[in-house]
């Protein structure tokens, strides 16, 4: 049997309209995509991106977005992302662009760019403060961030698939 490969597309949601983060939904995102890709390749790149294509992973908060599409098709999907300039969700819509920032073959590739490049945003943010108190603030809330892992009710750890352990 052969396994079918995929790329995977990091993206980020651009928009002036704060309202616009906080209302996306993965369907909303795939929509308009798919009409991007209709718009600009016609019925053949829409036949093509839409065998594998799929929303694998939206954060609304930091307006990041994952897109696994086939790897024969992926430059298709890529040119039709500038396109995309607007999301629809909840009979509202929002002006928006996507920025494409990484096309990987895996998602933990892709997982391992977003660190990096969330790491020079960070440092750019620094560089910019004006005064020290911007600078403390900032410093102040990196180092409160951390990453835990839940304990169940019972006490035990949970896997990823939300199974208990033995």
């Amino acid at each position: 049997m052969v396994r079918f490969k995929n790329r995977y597309v990091l993206c980020e949601v651009v928009s002036d309209d704060p309202r616009c983060r906080q209302c996306i939904e993965d369907r909303a995102v795939g929509l308009a995509v798919r009409d991007a890709i209709a718009r600009v390749h016609g019925d053949y790149g829409l036949a093509c991106c839409s065998v594998s294509f799929t929303v694998k992973y939206l954060n609304a908060y930091t307006g990041t977005v994952l897109l696994r599409c086939r790897k024969d098709s992926y430059r298709l999907l890529c040119s039709a992302l500038p396109f995309v300039r607007h999301l629809e969700s909840r009979a509202q819509r929002y002006p928006c662009a996507l920025n494409t920032l990484h096309v990987g073959g895996t998602i933990r590739t892709c997982q391992k760019f977003l660190i990096q490049y969330n790491r020079r945003q960070l440092l750019m943010l620094l560089q910019n403060c004006t005064n020290e108190e911007e600078r403390q603030c900032i410093q102040k809330s990196l180092l409160s961030c951390s990453l835990t892992e839940e304990l169940s009710p019972s006490g035990d750890e949970e896997e990823d698939d939300g199974t208990e352990t033995d």
